[in-house]
């Protein structure tokens, strides 16, 4: 029988290329969105699922209880974008970010354990980011939300440990995805103090997304760390200069780092 896998946020990006790369090796792969195209794409069996909406999520997790009786695998990738002051930034906004990167995977975690937990069996993978690391200048928002999941995953995996279940966190770097078209951007306020800086940062941003790696780098890493007995708690995936930018932010003192990062950012 085989391991059925649940991704959140399959329809584009990153969640696309792991849901189709798993379906290729031989998983049964149920990908969300909350609109769905289409029932099937590429081995992705698409069922509808938001992650702000605690009905619709179980909802989705009866269904595919019914359907397969069990779930193997959570992979926790649904989330979205966001840039501006942090001064600017709408308090909607703000609280938007938060319950769909943060709260979202949260619910949908404990809308799955209870079944995971009677079969004293699963594994839950959160898709964070390396910005998650650190705070960085007009994505502190969206550094402050993968930063929360980071730590409350150290918290839930000793929580579940003894029910056998596995948790960890996977951190990408800058891929080559839609997140830039979909990210909510604070408008630039004509007569803002922020104004030059934020669209020199705006402008860094989508380059590096643009020119940033293939999401099936992403999809190869968690097809690997899913045959983990032992996984480790935190996972980086990206080029060099990112990953060492997360070593380099615990063992250079808090000013020298800083000034790295605004050096990076031209600001």
């Amino acid at each position: 029988m085989r391991d059925v896998v649940l991704i959140t946020g399959a329809s584009s990006g990153i969640g696309k290329s792991i849901g189709e790369y798993l379906a290729k090796s031989n998983y049964k792969v149920y990908g969300t969105s909350r609109k769905p195209k289409q029932k099937e794409l590429n081995g992705i069996n698409f069922i509808q699922l938001d992650v702000t909406d605690s009905e619709s999520i179980q909802n989705a997790i009866k269904f595919l209880i019914d359907k397969e009786s069990k779930i193997d695998f959570l992979i926790n990738n649904a989330g979205i974008g966001i840039s501006g002051p942090l001064e600017e930034i709408p308090e909607t906004e703000q609280e938007k970010i938060f319950n769909t990167n943060y709260y979202g995977p949260l619910r949908v975690i404990n809308a799955v354990l209870p079944h995971m937990r009677a079969r004293t069996s699963g594994f839950i993978i959160n898709i964070t980011s390396i910005a998650g690391y650190m705070g960085l200048p007009f994505r502190g928002l969206y550094s402050a939300t993968k930063g929360a999941l980071e730590l409350t995953t150290e918290a839930y995996r000793m929580e579940i440990k003894s029910f056998g279940i596995k948790m960890c966190n996977v951190a990408p770097g800058d891929f080559a995805t839609n997140i830039a078209a979909g990210r909510y951007h604070a408008p630039t306020r004509k007569n803002s103090p922020y104004k030059a800086n934020y669209e020199k940062s705006l402008q860094l941003m989508d380059k590096h997304v643009d020119s940033g790696e293939n999401p099936q780098l992403m999809a190869k890493k968690i097809h690997s760390i899913m045959q983990k007995n032992n996984p480790k708690i935190h996972y980086k995936v990206g080029n060099f200069t990112q990953k060492l930018s997360t070593t380099l932010k615990n063992i250079l003192p808090d000013k020298v780092f800083e000034k790295l990062i605004l050096n990076h950012y031209k600001l």
